[in-house]
């Protein structure tokens, strides 16, 4: 069953303001739904109807990733985009492999594409289970024309996640820079800990880009930009928030 958002709640999801969505509902970009109840008329709009917006505006879409992972009291997300626990992950990731698949041009990559995926998303739950903050789940969102897909989660991001191995780590940047270059197993010596290293090798072997931050730490990496140069941000996101390009 879907659920009906008011005006406010979806201006809220969508970052704008309800004068936006009344020019939207108006030029029909995003068309709002009339309840009639005695002589009061509601607007309102359909769960359904918004997932296919995000879906189609990859701005609007990473937008609202952003700012579920940043804020302190997060919005409840749209369903398509919530995967509140590891198997309704591994469905859409499942979808994602399909809906690549009928590309013929990413017929040599597309495994790559959802290999990358997964393992920064199966990462979320991975390093939260059973301690995360607030809000369990990763977001999972992707625009195949813009050839773009979001995770993010607010877990205990990597620096805290690592600390648990290596206690000296001070920051994020540091934890960062780690997670990327450095084997780290808390069951040493079994080669555990490679898969961030296996995303930094699959984005410079195949000129995909990744966008990569936890707390104030971003990492940009592509072909071109293949050394691990960590930078500090002004927002703070305490899980982690990735953005693959291919």
């Amino acid at each position: 069953m879907t659920k009906d958002y008011s005006i406010q709640q979806t201006a809220k999801i969508l970052g704008v303001n309800p004068q936006t969505l009344r020019r939207w509902d108006k030029s029909g970009r995003l068309t709002a739904k009339r309840k009639q109840t005695g002589q009061i008329s509601r607007y309102y709009y359909d769960e359904n109807d918004i997932e296919d917006f995000l879906i189609t505006d990859f701005k609007a879409l990473f937008k609202l990733a952003k700012k579920w992972a940043l804020v302190s009291n997060p919005l409840e997300l749209p369903r398509q985009f919530h995967c509140q626990d590891r198997s309704i992950f591994k469905g859409r990731l499942s979808r994602l492999e399909y809906d690549l698949s009928r590309y013929n041009h990413l017929i040599k990559i597309f495994p790559l594409i959802v290999a990358v995926s997964g393992e920064i998303g199966n990462n979320s739950f991975d390093h939260n289970l059973g301690n995360w903050p607030d809000v369990s789940g990763a977001f999972f969102g992707y625009n195949l024309d813009e050839r773009k897909i979001i995770l993010a989660d607010r877990g205990q991001g990597i620096l805290k996640t690592l600390q648990r191995i290596k206690p000296g780590l001070s920051d994020h940047q540091e934890a960062l820079k780690v997670a990327f270059t450095e084997m780290v197993s808390g069951r040493a010596p079994e080669a555990r800990g490679n898969g961030l290293k296996f995303v930094k090798q699959v984005v410079i072997d195949n000129n995909f880009k990744l966008f990569f931050q936890s707390g104030d730490a971003v990492l940009n990496l592509s072909k071109k930009k293949k050394n691990i140069n960590i930078e500090k941000s002004r927002d703070f996101i305490k899980g982690t928030l990735a953005q693959i390009s291919y």
